[in-house]
């Protein structure tokens, strides 16, 4: 499958961040997705959600692996995904008045 990204990024990108903010981030990243009250699939399958949400090709490739190593069906991935799209137009109908109040 042809992509519209680059499909390996260049990590040599990440001299021009600062290094404490990365770590900070990827330690609070390993954290809201280590054990929890959640089970790593359920967190999976919601940030498969929001992957769509966001519109991140990258993201949406490795939650959706992630979410499958966690035992998630393609059923389960795929009702996700019809939340995000559920969420995304109920999000555009509850604004719609900001455009027709003008």
């Amino acid at each position: 499958m042809d992509y519209f990204y680059k499909k390996e990024r260049d990590p040599s990108v990440s001299k021009f961040f600062d290094k404490e903010v990365l770590d900070a981030w990827s330690k609070f990243n390993s954290r809201v997705f280590g054990e929890g009250k959640l089970s790593k699939k359920e967190k999976e399958l919601i940030a498969v959600a929001c992957t769509y949400l966001t519109r991140c090709p990258y993201c949406i490739e490795a939650h959706t692996k992630k979410a499958l190593k966690e035992g998630a069906t393609k059923e389960e991935i795929a009702e996700a995904i019809a939340i995000a799209a559920a969420l995304a137009a109920g999000a555009t109908l509850a604004h719609m008045n900001f455009a027709l109040d003008v």
